[in-house]
C-alpha cells in the first residue's frame, strides 16, 4: 500500500535573532503516513512539532526535502489538507451552520446540497439546535467542534490538527478526544494530531511519532496496540501504562537535553 503523506528528509531552516544567525527547528526528518492512520506527534516545546504541521500543510516551505500527498509533491495550501488549530479561528459574524458552509461555496456545490453536508457534519459533532448560534454564544469546546467540522466538510485527504484541545479545560478536553476518535472511526480519514500531552497521544493514536529536543528529528515511531472502539477507561489499563512509562521518559530524556543546553 502507498503511503497517504511522505515526508521525505525534511529540514526547516529559520532566520535567527542576531544577525545573519539562523536556527536549525528541523534536522533531516522523514516519515511515511498511511491511509487512514491516526498519527500522534509528540516532544518537548521547541522541538519542531507545529514546524513539521504547517509544512505538511503548506502553510510554511521546507528549506530541504520533500513532502507528497498520495504521490503529488505539496506546494502551498489546498483543501486536501483540513487544517484545525488550538485558536478556534472561527468567523465571529458567521452562525454555526455558516463557518461549516463557508468552504463549500467555490467547489459548485448547489444550495441543497451544500445544506446536506452542513447537516451531516453538524450531527457528527452534535452540535444539533446550535446552528443559528455565533461562536461568542458557544463555548470552547463547541467552537473547536464547529472548526472540526469546518475541516471535515471540505473533504480533505488528510486532517492537520495542531493542540486542537490545548485551551479546553480537563473535562471538556476528555469528550473532545473521545468524540475525535469516533469521528475518526466513521470517517476513516488519515490524521496527524500534534500534542505536548502523553495520554492524548497514546489515547488518539495507532502510532506515536516522538521528537527530539531542537534540531528536530524524530526519535522514536511506536506502533499503539490498543483495541478499537477505544473507551476511555483504557487509560487505567496495564497496557495503556506501559506506553505511558515507555513515552514519558522519552520525552523526559529530550526535555533535560534541552534544559543543559540552555545552561
Amino acid at each position: 500500500m502507498n503511503a497517504k503523506v511522505e515526508i521525505d528528509n525534511v529540514t526547516k531552516i529559520y532566520s535567527g535573532n542576531k544577525k545573519n544567525s539562523q536556527v536549525l527547528a528541523l534536522d533531516t526528518t522523514s516519515l511515511k503516513i498511511m491511509p487512514n492512520e491516526f498519527i500522534t506527534i509528540l516532544g518537548p516545546s521547541g522541538c519542531g512539532k507545529s514546524t513539521l504541521l504547517r509544512v505538511v500543510g503548506g502553510l510554511e516551505e521546507q528549506t530541504t526535502g520533500h513532502v507528497y500527498l498520495d504521490g503529488e509533491e505539496v506546494f502551498g495550501p489546498s483543501s486536501n489538507r483540513g487544517m484545525v488549530f488550538q485558536a478556534y479561528s472561527l468567523f465571529p459574524w458567521l452562525t454555526v451552520e455558516e463557518n461549516i458552509e463557508f468552504g463549500l461555496k467555490n467547489n459548485g456545490m448547489t444550495a441543497a446540497q451544500r445544506k446536506e453536508v452542513v447537516h451531516t457534519y453538524i450531527e457528527l459533532v452534535r452540535l444539533n439546535g446550535f446552528e443559528k448560534h455565533y461562536p461568542k454564544q458557544l463555548s470552547g469546546g463547541m467552537q473547536q467542534r464547529v472548526a472540526i467540522a469546518r475541516a471535515l466538510a471540505n473533504d480533505p485527504e488528510i486532517l492537520l490538527l495542531d493542540e486542537p484541545f490545548g485551551a479546553l479545560d480537563n473535562q471538556t478536553r476528555t469528550l473532545m478526544q473521545e468524540l475525535l476518535l469516533e469521528i475518526w472511526e466513521k470517517s476513516n480519514k488519515t490524521i496527524l494530531f500534534i500534542t505536548h500531552d502523553v495520554e492524548e497521544s497514546i489515547f488518539l493514536a495507532n502510532r506515536v511519532i516522538v521528537m527530539t529536543s531542537r534540531p528536530g528529528r524524530i526519535k522514536a515511531d511506536i506502533p499503539i496496540d490498543l483495541e478499537h472502539p477505544r473507551p476511555y477507561n483504557i487509560k487505567v489499563s496495564p497496557r495503556f501504562l506501559e506506553y505511558k512509562e515507555q513515552l514519558t521518559e522519552l520525552i523526559r530524556e529530550e526535555s533535560l537535553k534541552a534544559m543543559m543546553e540552555v545552561k
